[in-house]
């Protein structure tokens, strides 16, 4: 049949799972953040030292065909802590109060992208809220190049409020914003019907 748009599942995904895909995952993240090669390659020793984090939890979005699956999505994160790299970056870039405020038990979304032609389809709002549901923690943070993207407006929408503007990550020349949402996740306001 031709015309119609394959099914779509977001699901929990089981740690080894994740590890014996990670290549396919980083290319994702590569293709969605606008990273060469050599940057993705660089990640995936990181991420695997990510994945053995208290609290950690990763999803991900298939699209299916006749064909079988097809990894379009994933997000991941875990408990922050005092001595992981983003942690103590993100301390650094808040001030006192806010970091006192936002980071003790916080769970860092890390990761979360949606390859660039499944993008505008609602997969990276699944993503995130099931990435965070039923959490024990009481806010979930993350960082996210600092322009009008489509993924800054869906963290504004889904509850996510600046706890740092314009921070410059080092080795990277862009500009982030360090984000925190206080858990559950609220769901999004309905936009009113207009004809």
């Amino acid at each position: 049949m031709t015309g119609t748009t394959p099914a779509t599942r977001v699901v929990e995904l089981p740690t080894p799972w994740l590890r014996d895909h990670l290549h396919e995952a980083l290319a994702i993240y590569g293709a969605a953040m606008g990273y060469g090669p050599s940057v993705v390659a660089g990640r995936y020793g990181y991420a695997v030292q990510h994945t053995e984090r208290p609290g950690f939890r990763a999803v991900g979005a298939f699209v299916g065909g006749p064909e079988g699956e097809t990894l379009v999505g994933f997000g991941y994160g875990y408990l922050v802590a005092p001595g992981q790299w983003w942690h103590d970056q993100v301390r650094a870039a808040l001030d006192r109060r806010t970091a006192k405020k936002w980071l003790p038990g916080a769970f860092e979304v890390c990761e979360l992208h949606v390859h660039p032609d499944s993008q505008s389809r609602g997969l990276g709002r699944q993503l995130l809220h099931a990435l965070v549901a039923d959490l024990p923690h009481p806010a979930a943070l993350l960082s996210t190049p600092d322009n009008d993207t489509k993924a800054f407006r869906l963290y504004h929408a889904d509850g996510f409020v600046d706890l740092a503007r314009n921070y410059h990550f080092p080795g990277d020349s862009r500009p982030f914003a360090i984000l925190g949402a206080r858990l559950p996740l609220r769901p999004p306001t309905p936009r009113p019907y207009a004809p």
